[in-house]
């Protein structure tokens, strides 16, 4: 099954309607100790910052998987998230990448694409993040959606996607996204704002009535996991953590404490 973020790409299986419907969701309060207050060396002190999050008879137990293939687990929390109100983008999460020596970096990016063959985005290749998985595969991406109390890790390399659905999966995107991607050469420096904004005027003008080319430097990865943890918070902090780990030809056999999954995955329970 492949689920698919605001627009088709062509190895599409099966198209998700993303329409928000009104449904419940979990919803939870801040409650605050004390207010944060600045300490005597400038430090604002957040230690009194307390959020509850579920009741233990709302614990996430391994019966209620909704799957034991974890990219169809995976797809039924990113559809109640879609459909939970309170949430603006669902498909918003945090890709953290590292250079081969090992200085990490993060950001949030925009999930388009899931399926058995991974997690598909799309950004441009000589960025930071561009150039860290060009000489490091390796990342990991973090989904986290707090109205539900719950967030997905995912470990895997990262490999580009073709150039075929690059240009489609591009030339879906409204044209003042073709633009903006084709006007900023990302993570350069620039003199100021004003050198954008002239820059964009100029392709638009340039492309007004023509097809704009989709940037070779721009283009699409897949993630291809090797590790899922689902976790979903307590208020008493035994927090739920149920991890897909894919068996490599090689690895150890499972311990007692780890059950087999669908095909190559096995999962556990950790501690948190």
């Amino acid at each position: 099954m492949t689920f698919v973020l605001r627009s088709a790409v062509a190895t599409t299986v099966t198209v998700l309607a993303w329409a928000r419907r009104t449904t419940t969701c979990a919803s939870s309060q801040f409650t605050f100790v004390s207010s944060a207050q600045p300490s005597e060396i400038g430090t604002m002190d957040l230690g009194s910052m307390r959020k509850s999050y579920r009741e233990d008879q709302e614990a996430f137990e391994e019966n209620q998987l909704a799957s034991l293939d974890p990219i169809e687990q995976f797809t039924t929390w990113l559809q109640e998230a879609v459909d939970c109100p309170s949430i603006g983008e669902a498909n918003a999460m945090c890709l953290a990448t590292s250079t081969r020596d090992g200085r990490p970096s993060a950001r949030t990016v925009l999930l388009k694409g899931v399926g058995q063959e991974g997690f598909r985005f799309f950004t441009n290749y000589d960025s930071r993040k561009g150039k860290e998985l060009a000489s490091n595969p390796w990342a990991s991406l973090v989904f986290y959606w707090e109205p539900l109390n719950r967030q997905v890790r995912i470990e895997g390399q990262v490999e580009k996607v073709s150039k075929e659905e690059s240009e489609h999966y591009f030339h879906t995107r409204p044209k003042c996204s073709q633009i903006g991607a084709a006007v900023s050469r990302q993570s350069e420096v620039i003199p100021d704002r004003e050198y954008l904004r002239k820059r964009k005027i100029e392709l638009e003008e340039l492309y007004q009535d023509k097809e704009i080319p989709k940037p070779e430097s721009w283009g699409g990865y897949t993630l291809k996991p090797d590790v899922l943890e689902f976790w979903q918070g307590q208020t008493n902090r035994l927090h739920d953590r149920i991890v897909f780990r894919r068996l490599r030809e090689g690895d150890a056999p499972p311990g007692p404490m780890t059950h087999h999954a669908k095909g190559d995955w096995v999962y556990h329970r950790l501690s948190p």
